[in-house]
């Protein structure tokens, strides 16, 4: 028979790096899981990813266990990562922070194409141009 599922927890943390303390300590703690557990989980399976932050799904059972699937780092992070910025903009639209070809464009789209809703590349590029407007970044 299958576990019951008590809730789904996502959660942004940097890679091979969680720590018992807020936002994992939070997140878990109200749903009586064994924190240390998760973290010392986390961080086995994001070691390889250091310095970058992956979005995390956690998955409560009724019996207090848990199972968590890693996914890629948000497109905000690629785009940053890229292009060695700090942040984006702080004025978007008004002023910009850098500048994305349409190549970097394309290798973040097939790089996070698991996590987007299609499965195509046009839709997936045009996604990341979004996120890169969005962070006061031009496109060309």
């Amino acid at each position: 028979m299958a576990k019951k599922i008590k809730t789904l927890i996502k959660i942004n943390i940097p890679a091979g790096a969680a720590t018992p303390a807020p936002p994992v300590g939070t997140a878990l703690g109200p749903h009586g899981l064994p924190i240390m557990e998760f973290v010392k989980a986390f961080n086995d399976r994001t070691a390889d990813q250091k310095g970058t932050i992956v979005p995390a799904v956690i998955t409560v059972y009724e019996d207090r266990t848990f199972s968590f699937i890693v996914k890629k780092s948000p497109i905000a992070e690629m785009i940053k990562k890229t292009l060695n910025l700090e942040k984006g903009s702080g004025k978007p639209g008004h002023e910009s922070s850098g500048t994305l070809t349409k190549s970097q464009a394309a290798d973040i789209a097939n790089a996070k194409m698991e996590d987007l809703n299609t499965t195509e590349l046009e839709p997936a590029v045009k996604i990341v141009e979004g996120v890169a407007r969005s962070m006061g970044i031009k496109v060309n």
